[in-house]
């Protein structure tokens, strides 16, 4: 089934739903709901949509918005966003901030945030995962990554055997490795 007929269907069953409330609160719930799909829809953000859900049932990192390299390219970019993403993630030099803006306030702000630690925490919580390549070097684990045409959500791999994620974000096209060694044990 198509993500268009999903999206239709969706509504149709919280319309149903929305003629079934009880309580103005829970008519405005459903309200939201059937309005939330239809912004998707008419906004052309259905692909986007489509990714997005198929990203957010994957066994990986939370999804990112934007990669950077340094801080200063980071701000560059939330300075010169006429509408920031707010509530999203960005990496910067791979560590994960999230974006945070008010336009009533006029704040813009990038605030480093522990996502990744407690993903990999929650990964380590039966011991460390068994890695599904080995690696002498970064390089050579980069070039491996690079070379995948699709790559899984992550993996688990070592280098100079150490434990590293290996995880591509398919929305921006972003490939990164993140040690296990930096985050403590469950």
């Amino acid at each position: 089934m198509t993500i268009f007929k999903r999206i239709l269907e969706a509504q149709e069953r919280l319309g149903k739903a929305h003629e079934d409330a009880q309580s103005p609160e829970e008519k405005e719930s459903f309200r939201l709901a059937i309005d939330a799909l239809w912004f998707i829809w008419t906004n052309g953000q259905t692909d986007e949509f489509a990714d997005y859900r198929k990203d957010a049932e994957a066994d990986a990192p939370a999804r990112v918005v934007a990669a950077f390299n340094t801080r200063e390219e980071a701000e560059a970019w939330l300075s010169a966003n006429p509408r920031p993403p707010n509530s999203a993630y960005v990496l910067i030099a791979d560590e994960y901030h999230l974006v945070m803006c008010s336009r009533e306030r006029g704040i813009r702000a990038l605030a480093p945030h522990p996502t990744l630690e407690l993903h990999l925490e929650e990964l380590m919580r039966g011991g460390l995962p068994p890695a599904v390549a080995a690696f002498d070097t970064r390089e050579e684990a980069k070039a491996w990554l690079a070379s995948q045409a699709e790559p899984p959500g992550e993996a688990v791999i070592q280098i100079g055997g150490e434990h590293y994620l290996a995880v591509y974000y398919r929305n921006i096209n972003y490939r990164a490795l993140f040690p296990f060694s930096g985050v403590k044990g469950p």
